[in-house]
């Protein structure tokens, strides 16, 4: 997982834009009333706490490997209705949980999971008859965002340290979730979108695509680059190409960020 530390604040900086994904997934989970609920890689636990919410019977649990993460999520837990769980998705076991579970969620997190198929693999065994399984991983790492990050990254002075960072995340094909899925033994519905997110329409940000990969995907750049000269040798051609790939329009910068969606039942 990732080694850097996360900011819950400039996480949820676009809190709205981010948590339409996970509502739409969650739509498409039909679970009655499930026993356990995880959240696998729940960050900062205000979507966690949606599923107490719409589960009020269930044990739910959220899992995440950033101990800054797991403490804002305490914090909006005035009614302790989670239990929040520190441990890294790339070697995470199922067993662990003590109980068997019957709805497994993670929202825009095994992208950060090297080999997260057979971590999908773990969770899937584990489920209840007829439990679910519910993904959502961002699917655009070819947007400008990130191969712009990739190219200033490889003339950056510390490019040796750097392209390892920027080139980490892992994304498999909407069709290898779905023949994986149905090889476990789960009826499956696999969807891409495509969300334009727009960003900053009053126009006080100058930098808003700046800031909402602040949040994410610069993290590994911002854990190498400690030293505030180095940053911002990288920070400065990188705005700029920024700039120009995602123009300010009349509705504001519009930032294109497409989704792959995966709901599983299992048999």
């Amino acid at each position: 997982m990732l080694e850097s530390t996360w900011d819950p604040g400039q996480y949820t900086r676009f809190g709205d834009e981010r948590a339409r994904p996970f509502v739409d997934l969650m739509a498409r989970v039909r679970a009655d009333d499930p026993a356990v609920v995880v959240d696998l890689g729940c960050g900062s636990g205000e979507l966690t706490l949606t599923l107490a919410d719409r589960w009020p019977r269930a044990s739910v649990i959220g899992v995440d490997h950033s101990p800054q993460m797991l403490t804002a999520a305490r914090e909006v837990d005035a009614l302790q209705r989670v239990g929040w769980v520190e441990g890294d998705l790339t070697d995470w076991d199922p067993a662990s949980l003590g109980a068997i579970p019957g709805v497994v969620v993670t929202n825009a997190a095994l992208q950060w999971v090297p080999g997260h198929l057979g971590l999908i693999d773990r969770v899937v065994g584990a489920l209840a008859p007829g439990g679910w399984f519910a993904m959502q991983v961002p699917d655009n790492l070819d947007a400008p965002s990130h191969a712009l990050m990739r190219q200033v990254a490889a003339g950056h002075p510390r490019a040796e340290e750097l392209v390892p960072a920027v080139t980490r995340l892992v994304v498999e094909r909407p069709s290898t979730y779905l023949e994986r899925l149905a090889g476990l033994g789960c009826d499956v519905d696999v969807w891409s979108t495509t969300y334009f997110h727009v960003l900053d329409p009053e126009g006080v940000l100058g930098d808003p695509v700046l800031e909402w990969v602040r949040g994410t995907g610069l993290r590994p750049v911002l854990a190498v680059l400690t030293d505030p000269q180095e940053l911002e040798e990288f920070l400065t051609p990188y705005r700029a190409l920024l700039h120009e790939a995602y123009p300010r329009g009349s509705a504001g910068v519009v930032l294109p960020f497409r989704r792959t969606f995966a709901v599983a039942r299992k048999r």
